[in-house]
């Protein structure tokens, strides 16, 4: 599958083999990482082998997708839909290198993704996680119009649940 979406600054894409360098050197900085839960790959075949396993794409027609700046074609982080099939849940996430934040591509990515999800996919609903010290991430969430549900845990750690239905998304 060949998943494209596009904003005003943005062309975001699927991950792509020659994007494992990107991805390496995105995870590779811990305040990225910071409140991710996630640990850096270890090498660059790491990021390879997520990339070359990742089935989100043909399974569900979503993702997580690599965002680029429209004007200089700069890889800047990631953005998109992942469904859980644990919860039947699908949220959607972000990442974006330290010298992107605080531009507004993470709401500009999350709105593109939130109208692929409800429009494109019909999606009934979609939430958004996040650790409770990640205020940054919880202002995007809002941003994009997420409400507040609940206080949740991630990895032991204290976390918030924030959800969007179709209907309230107009």
């Amino acid at each position: 599958m060949s998943l494209q979406l596009e904003t005003e600054r943005l062309i975001m894409r699927c991950m792509q083999p020659e994007d494992a360098e990107y991805m390496f050197d995105l995870n590779s900085d811990p305040d990225v990482i910071r409140y991710t839960g996630d640990k850096p790959f270890n090498n660059i075949e790491e990021a390879l082998n997520l990339i070359l396993n990742y089935d989100q794409y043909s399974k569900y027609r979503m993702g997580r997708l690599n965002m680029f700046l429209k004007s200089t074609g700069e890889y800047i982080g990631w953005c998109g839909l992942k469904y859980h099939q644990d919860s039947g849940e699908t949220d959607i996430g972000y990442r974006l290198k330290k010298s992107c934040w605080g531009y507004g591509y993470a709401t500009e990515s999350g709105k593109a993704s939130l109208a692929y999800g409800f429009s494109d996919l019909g999606l009934p609903s979609i939430v958004g996680h996040a650790l409770k010290e990640n205020t940054a991430s919880i202002r995007v969430l809002e941003k994009l119009g997420l409400k507040y549900m609940q206080d949740t845990e991630f990895d032991d750690e204290p976390g918030v649940l924030y959800k969007i239905t179709q209907t309230e998304w107009k």
